[in-house]
């Protein structure tokens, strides 16, 4: 039986950019119960960096035009979540989260940075298909 490939009509179909959003969402209902001292903080640092894994993925998006543009972009979402692995570890060491909540961030954290660096090694096949054809 012969596979049939279907190309992304939008980042929202991209599976990576579901699984971050996920995992964004998880932490801020984490970080709700984290104390008020580490709002403008550690709270507001794993907001940040977390969320900006699915924004740099949207960004990445839109410079397919390039493809080096489309890397840079995606290479800028794996560093954000390798930024949100460190506070989830910082998270950890001040006794906000246990471990088996950090085990559980950090492996949903090493799934994604997986497929960014998946769609970075076959960056071509995103950018050769640009243009939908409606």
């Amino acid at each position: 039986m012969e596979k049939t490939f279907t190309y992304a009509r939008s980042f929202k179909e991209l599976e990576v950019y579901k699984q971050a959003r996920i995992l964004s969402n998880k932490i801020f209902h984490l970080t709700k119960n984290f104390p008020k001292e580490e709002r403008y903080a550690l709270t507001d640092q794993i907001r940040r960096s977390s969320r900006s894994i699915g924004a740099q993925i949207a960004e990445s998006w839109g410079k397919r035009r390039y493809e080096n543009h489309f890397i840079l972009k995606l290479t800028d979402s794996d560093a954000e979540q390798y930024e949100t692995q460190h506070w989830i570890e910082v998270s950890l060491e001040c006794d906000y989260i246990d471990k088996a909540t950090r085990e559980d961030l950090l492996i949903q954290c090493e799934s994604v940075g997986r497929m960014i660096n998946s769609m970075i090694e076959k960056s071509a096949l995103f950018c050769q298909n640009r243009i939908a054809k409606t």
